[in-house]
């Protein structure tokens, strides 16, 4: 991938590339309306420049991210070692008819072939407008876990 001269460096890392592909939800954390933190997972779509989100344009989350368009996001791992891609960047908030663009890629990344198809069918039938949440990362960090313990790294794929 050809780096894109605003974007974090951590972003062109091996980790951060793989993460950004894999079909683990991102964890984002958001202030809710009643002035409290949320995390929460959510299907992402990456485009090689910014983080987008797909999501009803009626839900709570969306009326707060409006409101306070301060909000992270971290796609995490889910085995040891762990790893971690933090990011953070200003946001815009589009809303659509229909089923984003990005929501089909992230469904079709997310579910293989007939699931995609079965899952989109079903949106398509309850969902009349989606705010896209557009994420452009000016900050991005990658925690390694294995890095900064090569002896936990060989521990655990010894099995101990």
């Amino acid at each position: 991938m050809a780096e894109h001269p605003s974007l974090p460096r951590a972003l062109a890392t091996p980790i951060a590339q793989e993460l950004l592909q894999s079909r683990i939800p991102a964890r984002l954390a958001y202030v809710g309306g009643d002035g409290t933190a949320r995390v929460l997972p959510i299907w992402f779509h990456w485009t090689g420049e910014v983080i987008v989100i797909a999501t009803s344009a009626s839900t709570p989350k969306v009326r707060a991210i409006r409101r306070n368009r301060e909000l992270a996001l971290s796609i995490d791992s889910e085995a040891p070692p762990y790893r971690s891609l933090q990011l953070r960047g200003p946001l815009e908030v589009d809303i659509v008819d229909g089923i984003a663009p990005e929501y089909v890629a992230a469904a079709e990344r997310y579910y293989d072939g007939e699931a995609a198809a079965i899952w989109l069918k079903r949106a398509r039938g309850v969902i009349a407008r989606q705010a896209r949440l557009v994420i452009r990362p000016t900050w991005a960090r990658v925690l390694d876990v294995a890095a900064l313990s090569p002896e936990l790294a060989a521990a655990l794929k010894r099995g101990g």
